[in-house]
């Protein structure tokens, strides 16, 4: 799994079955890559590449992860069903009918010499889905007795039960603004939220940010890199003020909206929000998130495997599904015609 955030491949190998009507996962060896600067340029750049360059970076991508899968299982002893990739997108336009994610299979499939899949997104967008977000199927599946699941990865996005429905949608930022602070003044990530715990909120910026149409629109909907470019980013760097207010202010932007979501749907009169995602590990998001939410919504952050490689272990989830030819997205969740199995399937060439 490769996320918005730019925070580098995850790598996760798991065990997943059945108990019953129940599905269950293992969680057993777990490996982050790093970006290096030049990787995080090229993939946050690649939405700017001529076609030619574009695939040329796919193939080459997909020969990294499949790099990335091969020592990964060699280094652990691992038997391996299978690789289930999410890659990274580049470009995500579903009112057009495009989202492309880009680490060719076959190229990680040879690479790594081992059955891929992957591609998970595109058949929900032939369908007329959003192609996003994926991960509430493994909310359903792995972590029905929460309420609210909440994923602040690059975007953050929500998912719960509805009238026997699974609904999930992209509420909007969350990491993707806060490493670019950080970026733009020479910084990684702010670490546990220190920096922005000690700013304060810049009320013009925060009103600007708000008032982004995207916060009105009815679910099903989805943004990508593109959306905070055009939308975002202009809002950031108009902003006269010190790093520390900015990631301040876009830290009560996040947890507004978030709260905003959780307020209107819940039920009960005390609720739960399991939260993971990178977000989670920022401790002064989390503190202001449960300022925000009040006493009636107990915020649950999990362990830090949990929390890091969720994302993985769902995909992993969809490649089980995918194989069994099971639903593995949910129109509910993404506004297609239809549910369906989706991912593609390639197999090592054997050389």
């Amino acid at each position: 799994m490769s996320g918005t955030s730019l925070d580098g491949l995850d790598l996760a190998y798991c065990t997943i079955w059945q108990e019953g009507h129940l599905w269950k996962f293992g969680i057993k060896k777990t490996k982050s890559v790093s970006y290096s600067p030049e990787m995080q340029s090229q993939l946050k750049d690649a939405i700017y590449l001529p076609a030619d360059s574009l695939l040329k970076f796919h193939n080459s991508y997909g020969t990294f992860l499949g790099e990335q899968c091969h020592t990964f299982i060699k280094d652990n002893g691992l038997e391996v069903d299978y690789i289930a990739s999410h890659g990274h997108t580049t470009h995500h336009q579903p009112e057009n009918g495009l989202t492309f994610q880009i680490g060719n299979g076959q190229h990680l499939a040879n690479t790594s010499k081992h059955k891929v899949i992957c591609d998970f997104r595109t058949n929900d967008v032939a369908l007329g889905g959003q192609g996003a977000p994926l991960v509430p199927i493994g909310d359903r599946l792995f972590f029905h007795t929460y309420d609210f699941c909440l994923n602040l990865g690059g975007i953050s996005n929500i998912s719960f039960e509805y009238n026997g429905n699974r609904i999930a949608y992209d509420i909007g930022l969350a990491n993707m603004i806060l490493n670019h602070i950080t970026r733009e003044n020479g910084l990684d990530y702010d670490a546990g939220g220190n920096l922005a715990k000690n700013g304060k909120v810049n009320s013009g910026m925060l009103n600007q940010l708000n008032a982004l149409e995207f916060y009105t629109l009815p679910f099903p909907k989805s943004i990508g890199y593109e959306w905070f470019i055009e939308q975002v980013v202009p809002i950031v760097e108009n902003t006269e003020d010190s790093m520390e207010n900015l990631l301040s202010t876009a830290i009560h932007h996040i947890c507004e909206q978030v709260a905003i979501q959780v307020k209107a749907n819940k039920k009960k009169s005390v609720s739960t929000l399991f939260v993971t995602g990178g977000g989670a590990l920022n401790d002064f998001l989390i503190e202001v998130l449960q300022q925000k939410l009040g006493d009636d919504t107990k915020v649950i952050v999990p362990s830090k495997q949990l929390i890091e490689f969720k994302e993985a272990l769902v995909f992993a989830l969809m490649g089980v599904l995918r194989i069994e030819k099971k639903t593995n997205i949910l129109s509910s969740v993404t506004g297609a015609k239809t549910d369906s199995s989706s991912g593609v399937l390639f197999l090592p060439s054997k050389i």
